[in-house]
């Protein structure tokens, strides 16, 4: 994002564009792919207006915009407080399938990142290592948790945003050499589907008017086919300009030239336009303050942007929309942002792509998706987006095909052994209609390994402490059955004593759900190793997702244990996790803490 804009739109005219989806049937052996992979699979490509994995299945962005690398700190923001990988996981948890990560390019003259907290073992795989080497460490953790990534040339360099693709210190010649660089750095690697390959070009920047020095059109071309020269399976994300034929508006979101005069890239179906929105909080804008606001708004969109998808020209992907959500104006906006974007209830993938504006706090304009101590959750801002996320990509099928039936769940999971340091499971193998072809084991809510058997050995754990497992079968399609039976096992030996203390606080209630913070602090004279949180609810919550900590839940009983990254407390030190939940009588529960 960045700055807000200026120059103002002419009088608005509605126009009602709807266009049916062209739905490509799968051929043999797309279906084939596609009972074998789970949805999102693989580089992505374009048909009309839909994104289709590898398998030709319609496929949806859904993600967060995650800044810092384009800053002077040269990595993205908040690591000074938090766990990378506790980060990714958190963006996960809440539903977001990709992460858009801008840049500038200061990072590819070998700048060193700061501001990265390593205490207690945080981020230590990111010490010493390069921005590019972070964002390889980035990428690889986002693939890991299965979510994609798009990266942004955000800037030319860290001082600030530029109008122009170049500027006089970074020419067009260096943007090039850079997008190449970066394209051929993750060739072979899905995780990071294409590039966006400048933000915001704005006045005096110009869509068709044949000025190669403005036309941001043909610029785009040429990023395009850079790119895609030394890796081909890359998407190009294409912007918008402030301008066109005299009518302006957001900074890279009008789009308005794009249907007359489109970017052709060397290789085909690698075109996705990127729109960018606002709401007050940014800028003012007349259509806010048109009488039939917030009914006029769909109409604004369809001229600006809209009407590409909704005639099947290509797809289009809001790379960037936020709010403070301070006003009943930028309320409404985004209420109606996200209906006009299309539910995936609803649509599946055959709908608009996005990612909000931003995970981090510290944007001025908007404040993000966490709050100011980088880890409790703004569960009201969150939660405008529920319709829209589309954690599995919202994919659907598309012709029909595939399989679709998920295994049944384990049975008979059992404790077949106890050491101090670990627990041995055994369970029944479950049925599927096309087979099982593994098993993933859950430690509460925390994945911590998988089998293609029916046994497993969890080890490398905390002496004296209860744990809860649950097995889940997955088949070849990425179909995953329903958990089994919970089994509950204590390892041997002593186990923690008491020493600290938890303060649960409700950071939001919206009425069909609600987050809670947990600050856990070291009481003792001496240094801790993990530590435990307990509390058993009065009425009926129950936990749906955890962050920075891994939960089991028995009934109304909760059960908290650290990870490995925030374990480790000093004396008279803290930390913090936090948690999305359902609604239940009760109020605030009374919470114990052990230390071990």
């Amino acid at each position: 994002m960045r700055h807000p804009l200026r120059l103002f739109p002419r009088a608005i005219r509605t126009a009602a564009l709807i266009a049916a989806a062209l739905l490509l049937p799968l051929t043999g052996s797309q279906v084939a792919a596609a009972a074998d992979t789970p949805p999102g699979t693989g580089y992505w490509h374009t048909s009309g207006r839909q994104l289709l994995d590898a398998a030709n299945r319609p496929v949806r962005i859904a993600g967060i915009n995650w800044f810092g690398f384009e800053t002077s700190n040269y990595v993205p923001h908040g690591l000074w407080s938090r766990d990378y990988k506790s980060m990714i996981e958190q963006m996960r948890s809440l539903g977001y399938n990709t992460i858009r990560l801008p840049y500038s390019d200061d990072i590819f003259k070998g700048t060193a990142p700061t501001s990265i907290n390593y205490s207690g073992g945080m981020n230590s795989e990111l010490q010493g290592l390069s921005s590019l080497q972070v964002m390889d460490r980035i990428v690889e953790q986002a693939g890991h948790v299965g979510m994609k990534v798009i990266l942004d040339r955000h800037r030319p360099d860290s001082a600030g945003q530029s109008a122009l693709w170049y500027t006089a210190s970074v020419p067009e010649t260096t943007w090039l050499a850079n997008l190449k660089a970066v394209a051929g750095r993750y060739v072979g690697n899905d995780t990071v589907i294409g590039i966006d390959l400048h933000n915001e070009p704005h006045d005096p920047a110009c869509w068709g008017c044949g000025d190669t020095t403005k036309d941001w059109r043909l610029a785009a071309q040429r990023g395009g086919n850079a790119i895609l020269s030394v890796n081909p399976d890359l998407l190009a994300f294409v912007e918008g300009v402030q301008t066109f034929d005299g009518v302006s508006g957001w900074w890279g979101g009008n789009l308005m030239g794009a249907g007359r005069y489109p970017v052709e890239l060397s290789v085909a179906h690698r075109v996705v336009y990127s729109a960018h929105d606002y709401a007050t909080s940014v800028a003012q804008q007349p259509w806010f303050g048109d009488a039939s606001f917030p009914d006029n708004m769909p109409g604004v969109w369809d001229k600006y942007w809209g009407y590409l998808f909704k005639q099947n020209i290509a797809p289009v992907w809001v790379g960037e929309f936020g709010t403070t959500l301070q006003s009943a104006t930028d309320q409404k906006w985004l209420k109606a942002l996200a209906a006009y974007l299309r539910p995936t209830g609803e649509s599946g993938g055959d709908s608009f792509s996005w990612t909000f504006w931003s995970w981090n706090p510290n944007s001025g304009d908007t404040g993000g998706i966490l709050k100011d101590d980088w880890t409790s959750v703004d569960t009201v801002k969150d939660g405008y987006l529920a319709s829209v996320k589309a954690p599995g990509f919202g994919g659907g099928s598309v012709g029909g095909g595939g399989d679709t039936e998920a295994p049944g769940a384990p049975a008979g999971l059992t404790v077949t052994g106890v050491t101090s340091g670990s627990v041995s499971l055994s369970w029944t193998a479950a049925t599927d209609d096309t087979g099982v072809t593994g098993y993933d084991i859950y430690r509460g809510s925390t994945k911590v390994g998988s089998a293609s058997g029916t046994t497993y050995t969890d080890s490398g754990l905390t002496a004296g402490t209860a744990y809860t497992y649950t097995v889940r079968a997955r088949d070849g399609a990425g179909n995953v059955s329903a958990s089994s039976a919970p089994a509950q096992a204590t390892t041997s030996g002593s186990g923690g004593s008491a020493g600290c203390t938890a303060t649960y606080t409700v950071s939001g209630d919206w009425g069909n759900g609600f987050g809670a913070d947990v600050t856990v602090t070291n009481t003792s004279a001496a240094a801790a190793t993990s530590w435990r949180v307990t509390w058993t609810w009065a009425g009926s919550q129950k936990v749906t997702n955890m962050w920075n900590a891994t939960y089991t839940q028995t009934g109304s009983a909760v059960s908290v244990t650290s990870t490995a990254y925030n374990g480790g407390l000093a004396a008279g030190a803290h930390t913090s996790f936090g948690f999305q939940g359902t609604p239940g009588s009760g109020g605030v529960p009374t919470v114990s803490c052990t230390l071990s």
